[in-house]
């Protein structure tokens, strides 16, 4: 995570940011990425004093660090035939201490201060007139981020074992294999396509139209923020959102230009379409691909005496889940205009914002309708598919 987090803000520019200034921010990084929040502070001596918060999740990091540890988590466990409660007990704890550990030691190394140049012009000349130089900080509460750290592992861990074919479960849990499992792969299996997706659009966007520190930038940071906020754009969800000032969203700039009104601005399929032409249709059209693969992919790892409408009611809920999750995780709450973790810039002034969050039920809602039409229709694709191959060629 460290790592991935280190390229993104070297690619973003955040190796400008004064001396010293460079590891705190990537051990920042880390922390948002488990849930943490930073929070902002300013001074500019005794005429102006600034405070803020950031909350944003760099999700690149976040998926790398899910994958590296469940992949670290499951690999004892494959080819088992049994695993009792207390060993799977037994291995959380162990990566649990660690992960204390290493939680702990981010959160104390993500804080800094450091003093702001002000630069050419009116504020600069301003500085220089009254004598003061804004110092800026940032911190994190240590407290409230090792415990959301833990939870964020324990959720790893087990949708890990949710997701795994070969990872053994204590007896007690083994009817979950057949309701739960098929699902939870399906799920983690959509949100990787997506990403996949993503990925090579930025590399076509990075060799074509230039600005490959800008687009490396964003793949390395948060680049499922955008995949994902589009799966729920694509599946008709709305989030509200604005953006002001110095502020920019490192996201696509159709997004940024969306959304930078004097009001909250609503973002959504009708939006995009009414302010970019009607090409982001195809992003409708590209989500219910998804889905219905999911869908079909899901029901044919799921066992055949398994129903249709149950297949439909467990990607419903699966799928409900899912943009749950998205909506709580790629929210974003900025304000203080200044330049933090290698995005944005001071501009002309100190104030600025970035918002952008879900309509939660609306949105949730909308998958367990896509869930549950998505659902019954792979299934039957999947029971047409078993019928097929059971007849045979000369069937």
């Amino acid at each position: 995570m460290g790592a991935v987090a280190a390229l993104g803000l070297w690619a973003a520019g955040a190796t400008d940011l004064p001396e010293g200034s460079f590891p705190p921010v990537v051990a920042a990084a880390v922390v948002t990425a488990v849930g943490g929040t930073v929070e902002l502070s300013g001074d500019a001596g005794g005429l102006a004093g600034t405070e803020g918060g950031l909350t944003v999740i760099p999700l690149s990091v976040t998926l790398a660090g899910a994958l590296v540890l469940g992949g670290g988590f499951l690999r004892p466990l494959r080819h088992r035939d049994g695993a009792g409660a207390p060993e799977l007990a037994g291995w959380t704890a162990r990566i649990a201490a660690l992960w204390l550990l290493a939680v702990l030691g981010l959160a104390l190394a993500a804080r800094h201060t450091f003093e702001l140049s002000l630069g050419d012009g009116p504020l600069g000349d301003l500085g220089d007139l009254f004598g003061f130089t804004p110092v800026v900080g940032f911190s994190t509460n240590v407290v409230p981020t090792v415990l959301i750290g833990l939870l964020w592992l324990a959720g790893v861990l087990v949708v890990s074992l949710a997701v795994s074919r070969d990872a053994p479960l204590p007896s007690g849990l083994l009817r979950l294999r057949t309701a739960v499992r098929p699902a939870a792969w399906g799920m983690v299996g959509l949100l990787l396509a997506a990403v996949v997706i993503c990925l090579v659009i930025a590399l076509v966007v990075a060799a074509t139209r230039g600005h490959p520190a800008e687009t490396f930038a964003v793949i390395l940071l948060g680049l499922p923020n955008i995949a994902w906020l589009a799966l729920t754009v694509g599946l008709g969800a709305t989030w509200d959102g604005r953006v002001e000032g110095p502020f920019g969203l490192p996201m696509p700039h159709v997004l940024d230009e969306v959304l930078r009104t004097p009001d909250v601005s609503v973002l959504n399929l009708g939006t995009l379409v009414e302010h970019d032409g009607g090409k982001w249709w195809w992003l409708l059209v590209v989500v219910a691909a998804l889905l219905l693969a999911t869908a079909f992919a899901t029901a044919a790892r799921s066992p055949a005496r398994v129903r249709a409408w149950q297949h439909a009611v467990r990607m419903a809920v699966a799928l409900a889940l899912t943009v749950l999750m998205i909506c709580l995780m790629a929210r974003i709450t900025a304000r203080l205009g200044l330049s933090v973790l290698g995005i944005g810039g001071l501009g002309e002034g100190f104030s600025g914002q970035v918002l952008l969050r879900p309509r939660l039920w609306g949105a949730v809602g909308l998958a367990l309708l896509w869930g549950l039409v998505t659902g019954f229709a792979g299934a039957l694709l999947a029971r047409a598919v078993r019928r097929r191959d059971a007849a045979g060629p000369g069937g």
